[in-house]
Order: structure tokens, then C-alpha cells, then sequence
């Protein structure tokens, strides 16, 4: 655990990270009313495969232009976790998923961001991300479009379906594995924390 990090970033608002954070925002309602309303799937598909291409871009181009800030490391993860919840809500809604698997995910993020605010509290970061959580993300990040293409009775969405399922039932037990290693990380850090004020 490295002490407060974040803060040590600088206070910088106009920057091209922070600008695609913001259209990766913005682009949230949109994403979920296109998956709800109309149900126009391959618009929804293309928003959300810009959302993950801009979120490795931002991050590449804050190391590359030196323009990390408070800011963007707020807004970043912020739009990855909206962007999560508005596909499993959608998801939910439309059948694709049963609401008990949402309810896991959505219970495992909450409990993530219980273990970030008692870090902050006792003056740490959030720990380091962990090859499970990464591999968590990327199985994910490939379990989402490839269920929204997986829908309908085509030929295409007969094939796809499978291997839709596949990456969506490794990336959520990866996803769940991974926040209970947070959340023993967290539990270390509060017992060293209190271990070396005794």
C-alpha cells in the first residue's frame, strides 16, 4: 500500500484524458436508454466498444503527454463501474442475464467501495490491481458486446452464444474472486494500521 498517492497528483481540469472520461460519461444515458428504448443493439455495441477503446487510450495518453491528475484518476473508474452497472441493469431488464447474477456483481462493487472509503479513512490508497482483477476486466469487457450479439436466433447469434457465456461465467467468477481479494488487502492494511499505532 502506497500512502495517499492520489493526492500527490496535480490539479489539472483541461486535459485530453479527462476530455474522453467526460464523452465516456456522457455517454452512459445514452448507452443505456439505446439498450432499453428502442433496443437498437448495434449502436449500443458501438458505444460501448469506443468506451473501452477510450479507456485504454486515456490512460496510455496521461503516461504519454505526463498529463495524469486527481481528476481523471476520479473520473476514470468512475465511468467503468457506470458503464458496468448500466449493462447489468439493462441486461436484467431484457432477460439476458438472471437478476441474482447482477445482484452478486453489483453486491461485490458495493462492497469494493466500502473497503476504498475505509482505506481512505486510515489515510491508504486502493490496492494495487491484481493479474485477477485485470483478467476479471478483460473477460468481461469481452462477455458484455459478445451477449448483446449473442441475441436473436440467427445463425451468427447461435455461434456466438457459447463463447458469450463462456467469457461472461470466467469474468464474473473472476470478478467475485477478485474482490474478495480486496477485500482481505484491506483487512491486512487496517490490522497493520492498528497494529502500528498500539
Amino acid at each position: 500500500m502506497v500512502e495517499r498517492a492520489v493526492e500527490e497528483l496535480p490539479d489539472r481540469l483541461f486535459t485530453i484524458p479527462n476530455l474522453l472520461s467526460v464523452i465516456r460519461l456522457a455517454g452512459v444515458p445514452v448507452f443505456l436508454w439505446l439498450l432499453l428504448g428502442p433496443q437498437a443493439d448495434g449502436w449500443a455495441l458501438a458505444i460501448l466498444v469506443f468506451s473501452g477503446i477510450s479507456d485504454w487510450a486515456d490512460g496510455k495518453i496521461a503516461r504519454w503527454l505526463d498529463q495524469a491528475s486527481k481528476l481523471g484518476a476520479m473520473l476514470d473508474p468512475a465511468a467503468d463501474r457506470l458503464y458496468t452497472l448500466a449493462t447489468i441493469v439493462a441486461f436484467v431488464v431484457r432477460d439476458i442475464v438472471p437478476w441474482w447474477i447482477a445482484a452478486v456483481l453489483v453486491g461485490r462493487d458495493v462492497m469494493v467501495g466500502v473497503c476504498i472509503w475505509l482505506l481512505g479513512r486510515n489515510g491508504f490508497t486502493t490496492p494495487e490491481v491484481t493479474y485477477v482483477g485485470k483478467a476479471a476486466t478483460f473477460n468481461l469487457m469481452y462477455a458484455m458486446p459478445l451477449l448483446l450479439l449473442a441475441q436473436g436466433g440467427s445463425t451468427a447469434a447461435t455461434l456466438i452464444r457459447p463463447v458469450a457465456y463462456a467469457f461472461a461465467v470466467w469474468g464474473g467468477a473472476l470478478f467475485v474472486w477478485s474482490g474478495i481479494l480486496y477485500l482481505v488487502q484491506t483487512r491486512n492494511a487496517l490490522r497493520s494500521r492498528q497494529a502500528g499505532a498500539i
